[in-house]
């Protein structure tokens, strides 16, 4: 699995309409690894950037990798 950056957290959290708060209710982390990564304060263990990426993907976003114009995410198409 991928590490995303904190520009994708920082985006796909808006995409979702989601706080801080509910990203790390859903991720089971503390609201201070959130926080703190978005600020660019430290990088989470490796088991929470993990769980922050499967709690914003169960949600409903995509995270699209490096393609030449960079990293990015997307709601996914719902059916």
């Amino acid at each position: 699995m991928r590490q995303i950056s904190v520009e994708q957290c920082r985006g796909a959290r808006a995409m979702l309409g989601w706080s801080q708060a509910e990203l790390a209710e859903a991720a089971r982390v503390s609201r201070a690894t959130v926080v703190d990564f978005e600020r660019g304060l430290r990088v989470p263990h490796r088991n929470n950037l993990v769980a922050l990426r499967e709690a914003l993907e169960t949600a409903g976003i995509q995270f699209i990798p490096e393609n030449g114009g960079g990293p990015g995410v997307r709601l996914a198409k719902r059916v």
